[in-house]
């Protein structure tokens, strides 16, 4: 786009900083996307079913990584087990690397690791339809007979933060794989009732719920999933909705930091992740609604999959479970109800710092969250 040659002078006119300040205004609001540092570490799709999409991330070729201002070495060599990143719906996958400096699968892949991930793509509403039953019996299956086809390893150990942790967890339950090995399982809702101020929420809501079943034939899952159907800008909304002074602050440190040109970066990095969601299916909001938010049903030990039961009791893999110490979604009496349930003779819990978003990908996730993941891991990967 011409620069209008009066704008140009009259920047020029101004003291540096006042330039520096503007141009970081423009550059921001105007060309976000170019400053955007998410999502460079480089992979290959092994598989796409037209929605759904298997990552293998290459391997790394310089000896060491930088992680958040530190060198860190390169493990050249392979841990025998792969690892599989189960992400949750709802968010795109810049999460999962969302900085050079501080990228969860390029530190996996400096610790030794084969890394695969499941990308769910976008659906829209020719796929509000799908439900929990969809990805955990029929695309999970078949997405990890590709990663043992490609890795010629029968055992794989699985990593599902948030909505990923149910898949993950779902799938092992559900299908009695052997040789899914270790499960870690970060920041899932097994217990919302437990969460806070949300958990009162849902409960209030259940026993309301239960009022109309005894009362009504209105039935939640009779409702036609296009109703339900959740678009992007929606769940953006509503997360941000979660912490509103958050968000605001989030600008309005922006607005007072917009002479600092890495700050300026580091805000349309994160935000390329935050205002990207992607849609919820109407089948998936219908399960997530019922199984998860009002009945509460893994709390208990099973959920209902269609016609099929998940019951955590069969799970027997080895599993490492976190949550966030700040985490106001999904707290730590939410999670922790999971080692009352799985049979695994190893396992551990932990609280780590940060919040939902944090655990996963914050300042503090290398060290606080990764390095105790990929330790933990290490002895259970040979």
């Amino acid at each position: 786009m011409p620069v209008n040659p009066l704008l140009s002078k009259t920047l020029k006119m101004l003291p540096k900083p006042a330039r520096r300040v503007l141009n970081n205004a423009n550059d921001r609001v105007f060309r976000a996307r170019h400053l955007v540092l998410a999502g460079q570490t480089p992979f290959e799709v092994l598989h796409d079913n037209g929605l759904v999409k298997l990552r293998h991330y290459l391997p790394l070729t310089d000896d060491s990584i930088m992680v958040d201002g530190n060198a860190m070495p390169v493990n050249k060599s392979k841990h025998r087990v792969p690892l599989v990143i189960v992400p949750p719906l709802a968010v795109n996958m810049l999460i999962y690397d969302l900085f050079p400096e501080r990228s969860l699968v390029k530190y996996f892949l400096a610790r030794g690791f084969e890394v695969y991930l499941i990308d769910w793509g976008q659906p829209n509403r020719g796929h509000t339809h799908y439900n929990l039953h969809t990805y955990v019996a029929e695309f999970m299956p078949d997405f990890l007979n590709k990663v043992r086809e490609h890795s010629g390893q029968k055992e794989l150990s699985l990593h599902g933060w948030s909505m990923g942790g149910i898949f993950t967890l779902s799938y092992t339950a559900l299908t009695h794989d052997p040789d899914i090995r270790n499960l870690i399982i970060i920041g899932t809702p097994i217990n919302s009732h437990a969460s806070g101020g949300i958990g009162k929420i849902y409960q209030f809501i259940e026993r309301r719920a239960e009022w109309v079943r005894k009362n009504t034939g209105f039935r939640i899952h009779n409702i036609n999933p296009q109703w339900l159907h959740t678009p992007g800008w929606m769940n953006v909304l509503s997360f941000k909705m979660l912490s509103p002074v958050g968000s605001f602050m989030g600008y309005w440190e922006l607005i007072i930091k917009l002479a600092d040109r890495e700050f300026v970066i580091n805000h349309a990095t994160t935000a390329a992740f935050l205002d990207s969601m992607v849609a919820y299916p109407g089948g998936i909001v219908q399960d997530m609604m019922v199984r998860i938010w009002i009945d509460n049903e893994l709390a208990k030990g099973y959920m209902k999959l269609s016609e099929e039961e998940v019951r955590l009791s069969d799970i027997h893999s080895s599993v490492f479970a976190c949550a966030g110490k700040s985490d106001n979604m999904v707290t730590k009496a939410a999670v922790e109800t999971l080692m009352d349930h799985v049979s695994s003779t190893d396992k551990e819990f932990t609280v780590v710092a940060g919040g939902h978003m944090g655990i996963l990908s914050g300042s503090k996730a290398p060290n606080d969250v990764w390095k105790k993941v990929a330790d933990w891991l290490e002895t259970r990967s040979s």
